[in-house]
């Protein structure tokens, strides 16, 4: 006798498509009969590490990965309480912000609550939601930006959590302090505010709200922030979730322990050390390649949109996956973005010129040819 095993599998699962990753870079390579290939599909910061955090990393011995790492990553959080100027138990790392993600939604969330976030941006917070049997209210960008006024309208008295990415990904727009503050007012603590700040580095702008200091003068916002898009160390897996010491401590106890690798922990820490050099270094690296790409695009007359952050979205006039089919064939890599609900646009990651400048020979012949 058989196991009924989708009989064992709750609905929320078996409705649930589970997300399909790329496949390895020599895979690709080998599929696509190419020799090298440039990633632009992540975002990553082609810049590497901060100097401190490479070190780190280099002096690495195999011998300590038989050790555990710290459980809580204690010198970690160490080094951020330092930073920041806050109590460690402020802070909460995960394997990864996507780690973290789940562990919020975990804590507040039971059956029949719902979040609220918008229906394009990072989709981990309405993955998670659904595939953990909680419904989420995903409310339409406006002016390819969040819509505070919208998500406020379909809050309820089961909403739990309001996911705000600030800057938005894959839009790159955000609210300034002032939009952000009335938001806040909007929800008037009625549930738990998440500001996702992933790309916060990249914004240097006076009007930028801290989520660092709100969560100060607001009990119910937590930030999200991470180690893989500045400080380049995306292969590590090193996220944080910082809040008052109530909500953190409520969100540890549906944390897994020992989540963060032996590695990544010190590496985390030494990149915050003198790391200022590396920020503008990596924001004159994204201004220099936008300022060569959106002309480019105006050029060719297809539109774009691009604000805070490494990466610039742009529509083709073909389908997504056509366009990075054709430029997988040139060996360049791309993100299709259907599944941002951005049908026949691509997000493009922002790195040195002569990258730059190998992505728009492709791109150009690729469009011309779909034109043809």
């Amino acid at each position: 006798m058989s196991l009924p095993i989708a009989e064992l599998v709750p609905e929320h699962v078996r409705c649930f498509e589970a997300y399909t990753p790329s496949k390895p870079d020599p895979e690709l390579m080998r599929l696509y009969g190419v020799e090298r290939l440039h990633r632009l599909n992540n975002n990553e910061n082609a810049l590497g590490p901060p100097p401190a955090a490479r070190k780190v990393i280099e002096a690495f011995e195999a011998g300590r990965s038989a050790i555990y790492p710290s459980g809580d990553s204690y010198f970690l959080r160490t080094a951020l309480s330092e930073r920041f100027g806050k109590d460690p138990d402020c802070f909460l790392v995960g394997n990864g912000s996507c780690e973290v993600i789940a562990s919020v939604i975990k804590a507040f969330c039971e059956k029949g609550d719902n979040i609220v976030t918008a229906d394009k941006t990072f989709a981990v917070y309405e993955w998670v939601a659904e595939f953990s049997g909680f419904q989420a209210r995903l409310v339409p960008l406006k002016d390819y930006g969040f819509d505070p006024d919208g998500m406020l309208a379909v809050q309820d008295g089961r909403t739990k959590i309001l996911f705000v990415c600030n800057p938005n990904n894959p839009t790159g727009t955000w609210w300034d302090r002032d939009q952000m503050e009335r938001f806040l007012r909007g929800v008037a603590g009625r549930a738990i505010v998440v500001i996702d700040e992933a790309y916060r580095e990249y914004v240097d702008d006076e009007r930028f709200p801290d989520g660092m200091e709100l969560l100060e003068r607001h009990p119910n916002v937590v930030v999200f922030r991470t180690f893989s898009k500045m400080y380049a160390l995306a292969g590590l897996r090193v996220g944080y979730v910082c809040g008052q010491r109530e909500v953190i401590d409520y969100i540890r106890r549906t944390h897994i322990v020992y989540s963060v690798n032996g590695m990544g922990q010190p590496a985390a820490a030494a990149a915050l050390q003198n790391d200022a050099e590396h920020i503008l270094a990596t924001r004159h690296m994204v201004d220099s390649a936008k300022a060569l790409l959106l002309p480019a695009f105006d050029e060719l007359g297809l539109p774009h949109v691009s604000g805070a952050g490494n990466f610039v979205m742009v529509e083709t006039p073909a389908s997504d996956s056509l366009i990075y089919r054709q430029l997988m064939r040139r060996g360049v890599m791309v993100r299709t973005m259907t599944g941002f609900r951005f049908p026949n646009w691509v997000r493009i990651s922002l790195v040195q010129e002569p990258v730059m400048q190998d992505f728009l020979a492709a791109f150009r012949e690729v469009i011309a040819g779909v034109r043809a």
